[in-house]
């Protein structure tokens, strides 16, 4: 059926409001303290670098950014190099400790506030701006502080040696994915689009054959546009997963290191269990995926037919076996389980420091235990407690993206209540539209699960954030509908 014209209920200002107050319901603390700006700044002019003597200077080595338009707090640079029938990668990370005092105003405001928030209206960032979106920030074309990863892989993308060290580097270029991906049909052998693109896959390779897993399941975003902002779905592009490779490589290198050191903080998840792999694969027969005996279910999910309403419904229900993920805390004796069950090996947060409190701690004892030091004293002392303070964080960040969305998906559609929808039934009472991009939950009988259908819009009020739906008389969607 034709798509209804869709105008937003409340203007951007309106909608400020209500992010804002979303903010505020979830005591999110936005405003810095006048100390902790002062410390900020007086790190930022500093000459001193505390770690001066352990740096290596790499200021020589090309690197460059990656990241999405128009970002500011830029964590990780790289650089890719073919060696041989191998690879070497380099990958440096704001050395955001060289910053930040431990015990000082900066650390303790960090504590309180776990990681950056993400709004549709702008981010509270997780350390001042000074720091996060300056001086501490990899800036194309400045001298910059780091915590430099090198890896020699092999043909097959395999670690050959790791090497972790402090150092000065200065990087060339700040790109973005959409660039980067654009310029890969016309690169060179040995260019960054295709080097990437070609480790990416390698390590990819490598993540299915040690029985890791991905979802790839297109996210719900809130983008802006000329009347405010938007809904969307959007997939990775294949530049981004062959980055977020790299990222998983440093942190699985991370990770061992931290075993072997016999302190740190994992991220781990317990692996899927049979009952709910079981109850995965009955789930995929009813919704018409095919699923071999014997097949692995990260073979499933790799090979997905993204245009089928099933495959939807599909990716809805394995989040199920992606749960328990935790950060944990060990000094001495390691956990009992360390993996994290979706990368299928041990695994830590190093990559972003400045927008995630514990990277800073997880690249310390990195750097410790490859240079066979003992790990600092003031890491230490924060590991029994840090676990818990990044979970409080991260369900704070998840509560406020979704109350987010929740709001814009109410302006979205306040004004077309009455309105038939295609869409397709995730579960038994929750519907994903094809257009605009909302997942919303629908009332009456159970939903045919897996299929397209047609659900009439009941509910959309942006002060309470609700939207509902109910299904149609005429449950099946005339139109195809977009996962």
């Amino acid at each position: 059926m034709p798509r209804p014209s869709l105008t937003l209920a409340a203007d951007g200002d309106v909608l400020r409001g209500a992010f804002a107050a979303v903010r505020r319901e979830l005591e999110v603390p936005e405003e810095l303290p006048a100390d902790v700006l002062a410390e900020a700044h007086a790190a930022a002019t500093s000459t001193q670098d505390p770690y001066d003597g352990e740096r290596t200077d790499l200021r020589d080595v090309p690197f460059v950014t990656i990241d999405p338009p128009g970002s500011t707090d830029l964590d990780q640079a790289v650089h890719l190099e073919r060696r041989g029938t191998g690879y070497r990668v380099r990958y440096a990370i704001a050395d955001v400790a060289a910053f930040v005092r431990a015990g000082g105003a900066i650390d303790a405001e960090a504590h309180r506030r776990g990681e950056t928030v993400y709004c549709p209206d702008g981010r509270i960032p997780l350390h001042p701006a000074e720091l996060s979106e300056g001086a501490a920030s990899l800036l194309a074309g400045v001298e910059r502080l780091a915590v430099v990863w090198t890896f020699d892989l092999d043909a097959e993308g395999a670690v050959a040696s790791t090497d972790v060290r402090r150092g000065r580097v200065r990087s060339r270029e700040q790109l973005d994915y959409a660039g980067v991906q654009a310029q890969l049909a016309s690169a060179g052998r040995d260019d960054l689009p295709a080097l990437l693109a070609e480790i990416g896959t390698l390590r990819a390779r490598q993540e299915r054959a040690r029985g890791g897993v991905s979802l790839g399941r297109p996210e719900q975003e809130v983008v802006p546009d000329s009347t405010g902002w938007r809904l969307e779905y959007r997939a990775p592009l294949p530049v981004e997963d062959h980055n977020a490779q790299i990222s998983l490589l440093t942190g699985m290198a991370a990770a061992g290191l931290m075993l072997d050191a016999g302190a740190g903080i994992l991220r781990t998840m317990p692996p899927a269990d049979a009952e709910a792999l079981a109850r995965l694969r009955r789930q995929a027969r009813a919704l018409g995926v095919a699923w071999a005996d014997g097949e692995e279910y990260g073979d499933v999910l790799a090979r997905l037919d993204h245009t089928e309403p099933g495959t939807a419904a599909f990716l809805s229900a394995a989040t199920a076996l992606f749960r328990g993920a935790a950060w944990t805390p060990f000094d001495g004796t390691p956990p009992a389980q360390p993996l994290h069950g979706a990368i299928a090996a041990p695994y830590a947060h190093v990559t972003a420091p400045l927008r995630r409190l514990v990277d800073r701690y997880g690249l310390e004892v990195s750097l410790a235990a490859h240079a066979g030091t003992p790990v600092p004293e003031w890491v230490t002392a924060a590991l029994p407690t840090l676990g818990e303070e990044m979970a409080t964080a991260a369900r704070r960040s998840s509560a406020v993206d979704r109350a987010c969305t929740d709001v814009v998906e109410a302006a979205v559609l306040a004004l077309h209540v009455g309105t038939v929808f295609d869409g397709v039934a995730l579960d038994h009472d929750t519907v994903q539209l094809a257009d605009p991009a909302v997942v919303a939950r629908c009332d009456g009988e159970d939903l045919p699960v897996g299929e397209r259908v047609r659900v009439r819009l009941v509910r959309a009020d942006v002060d309470t954030r609700e939207v509902r739906f109910t299904l149609d008389a005429d449950v099946r969607a005339a139109e195809p509908a977009r996962p």
